[in-house]
């Protein structure tokens, strides 16, 4: 049984409290679906927060099982949430995502033990015959099905519906609640938070919520004669006539003689085991690649990106870099020789001005596709994720399987890039070395915008932040123009493209263009090593932070 003592919740918005739940004392049985109803904001999601422990009460306890759940927290597989919209990606089949769910949720399934639990569920919710069909296609109600479906992979003993009946036509709302009800008598505790007043007969008892405050529960025949309506479609109204603290009061009076059912229906089942991090992460690591490999305007995007910026840079060395002439030395013509001279320097300068600028130039682009490789990873898909991390993913696992997919990418991008500017514009230098550092300056931005990705509200707000980083790269870097001494100082260490153009140029330490380079800029170039280091901890904390920022929930 459930049980919730005194149960208050405080919202401290702008400043000013506001009590989302007052005192909430009830009780919810084992084998029994459970209805909560009460006007919009009266509280009713709140309390399945707190229930879940996805909001802490401010006051009062949750009991499971006659244990407290601030001491013991109810393990991933024996609670079920399910929110008012399905939680599930477009691209992928219903059978598609029901077996990831599993291997998600539920150790030691594998081959044909996997593919028959899948169909046993698919086949409990009624969706059996679509298990092939895209998500993105389901009607609301299946996808409420589908919802429900991926909850009960691990056979939750209770199981949290927001809403679930939400928008749904009259025979869809039905269908879902009869499938509750269903799912109810199999042992389980199944709280259904509604807004709708049909179907209340098919539920064991009726939870009614007014402005934070408990006001009646007991069994659905007399919630008629308590509030003394002949339709529970009257109930809201009703409410209204009076204030909240009345309608408490008058429950306090009556709760010890209301009509709840007693009797609970447990059926133990032995606890399913958790997937280890390697199985979490290879399930996590497939469905990126499905997923990936189903979006055609991402492919078709990174496509793009991998061979046309690399074209966008040898359109300005199409027939490879100039040669400088030496200086003859051998004329005895004091202006002649000087002419020679400011020639050579001015020839110097423009080569070297444009080797520097074509090393910038393929800097500033894999910094770019660096933005667009990471930054809608983790906040494009922030609720599936939470979603995910309540029922046991480990957010290692999940961070894991995003560094290895963007690894992929930037290792295609960095590795092409240098190739075929190199091939183009005949690069003198260590070509593996100029692919390292390309990558390493790939991969720093990558997993920073990565990290604004798991800190953001929003994918756009990651799209816009990780492109303005983006845009400070070249004024920052002081390649085009060398910033005030402090300035540098303060800003070089965090600025991905100077280290990568740095480390760029001294692979070409041993030709002339490092000469000209030298002696044209101010900015000081620092050895490849170090910039190598500096890089590697940009992409580490990139990683660090972005970890952190998944374990912090979200929950909208």
């Amino acid at each position: 049984m459930l049980e919730l003592r005194e149960v208050s919740v405080v919202s401290a918005r702008s400043g000013e409290k506001s009590r989302l739940l007052d005192a909430i004392s009830a009780h919810f049985a084992a084998g029994q679906l459970h209805a909560v109803v009460g006007p919009s904001g009266c509280g009713k999601s709140t309390l399945l927060k707190a229930i879940a422990g996805i909001r802490q009460p401010n006051e009062g306890s949750v009991h499971w099982a006659g244990r407290d759940l601030d001491v013991h927290d109810l393990a991933p597989n024996e609670i079920g949430y399910v929110p008012q919209f399905g939680i599930a990606f477009d691209s992928l089949t219903v059978g598609e995502s029901v077996e990831t769910a599993l291997r998600l949720r539920v150790g030691g399934l594998k081959g044909e033990a996997l593919a028959e639990r899948a169909a046993h569920f698919l086949a409990e919710v009624g969706l059996a015959e679509i298990s092939e069909r895209r998500v993105g296609l389901l009607s609301g109600g299946q996808k409420r099905r589908l919802a429900l479906a991926l909850e009960l992979v691990s056979a939750p003993r209770l199981l949290l519906c927001d809403e679930v009946t939400s928008g749904l036509d009259p025979k869809a709302e039905s269908e879902v609640v009869q499938l509750l009800h269903k799912i109810s008598r199999d042992g389980r505790a199944v709280i259904s938070v509604t807004h709708s007043l049909r179907h209340l007969d098919l539920h064991d008892t009726v939870t009614v919520l007014y402005e934070g405050i408990l006001v009646y529960q007991g069994a659905p025949r007399s919630l008629g004669d308590y509030f003394e309506i002949a339709d529970p479609g009257h109930l809201f109204p009703i409410l209204t006539t009076r204030p909240a603290e009345y309608w408490q009061e008058l429950w306090q009076k009556h709760r010890s003689t209301a009509d709840v059912s007693p009797n609970e229906q447990r059926t133990e089942t032995a606890p399913f085991s958790s997937p280890d991090f390697l199985t979490q992460f290879s399930t996590l690591l497939r469905r990126r690649w499905l997923l990936f490999r189903r979006n055609r305007g991402q492919v078709a995007l990174q496509l793009a990106l991998l061979f046309g910026f690399p074209c966008l840079v040898v359109i300005f060395a199409w027939s490879g870099l100039p040669e400088i002439q030496n200086l003859s030395g051998i004329s005895s013509n004091a202006l002649q020789q000087m002419l020679e001279t400011a020639a050579f320097a001015l020839s110097s300068y423009r080569v070297g001005s444009l080797v520097s600028g074509l090393i910038m130039f393929q800097v500033i682009l894999l910094t770019l596709m660096g933005s667009n490789n990471a930054a809608r990873e983790i906040a494009g898909e922030r609720a599936i994720f939470e979603k995910e991390k309540f029922a046991g993913l480990r957010p290692s696992s999940y961070i894991a399987s995003k560094v290895a997919f963007l690894s992929f990418l930037i290792a295609a991008q960095s590795l092409w890039m240098a190739f075929f500017v190199s091939l183009i514009c005949r690069f003198p230098g260590d070509l593996l070395a100029q692919i390292f550092i390309l990558g390493l300056t790939n991969a720093a931005m990558t997993f920073i915008c990565l990290a604004i990705s798991s800190l953001s509200r929003s994918a756009e707000n990651a799209s816009l932040l990780s492109v303005y980083l983006v845009g400070l790269q070249l004024p920052l870097s002081g390649a085009v123009l060398a910033l005030p001494h402090l300035i540098g100082q303060a800003t070089r260490p965090f600025i991905a493209a100077y280290w990568g153009w740095s480390g760029y140029w001294e692979t070409m330490r041993d030709t002339r263009f490092y000469d000209f380079i030298q002696s044209m800029s101010a900015t000081e170039l620092v050895a490849f090593a170090l910039c190598a280091w500096v890089l590697l901890m940009h992409a580490l904390g990139g990683i660090f932070i972005a970890y952190l920022g998944v374990q912090n929930s979200r929950w909208e």
